[in-house]
């Protein structure tokens, strides 16, 4: 019997305040693995398919809980 249910999505925690995006990638400009941060799936999705430019190219995209930190200043 097949399964009828929808899988889930990480599409579901797009608008949450709790949850980000990160890209790692590889710049073949310079050879190094690098890391840009989104609130936003869409965005982060984008980003990583522009940088897959040839055929040595990568990119990652995870979801990641958000760590908001804050700080006292005197």
């Amino acid at each position: 019997m097949a399964k009828t249910t929808a899988p889930v999505s990480i599409h579901q925690h797009r608008s949450r305040d709790d949850v980000e995006f990160h890209v790692t990638y590889l710049d073949t400009d310079t050879g190094r693995v690098r890391r840009e941060d989104f609130h936003d799936l869409a965005a982060a999705e984008r980003f990583a398919s522009a940088q897959l430019r040839d055929e040595d190219s990568w990119a990652v995209v995870d979801q990641v809980k958000a760590h908001h930190t804050s700080r006292m200043v005197a």
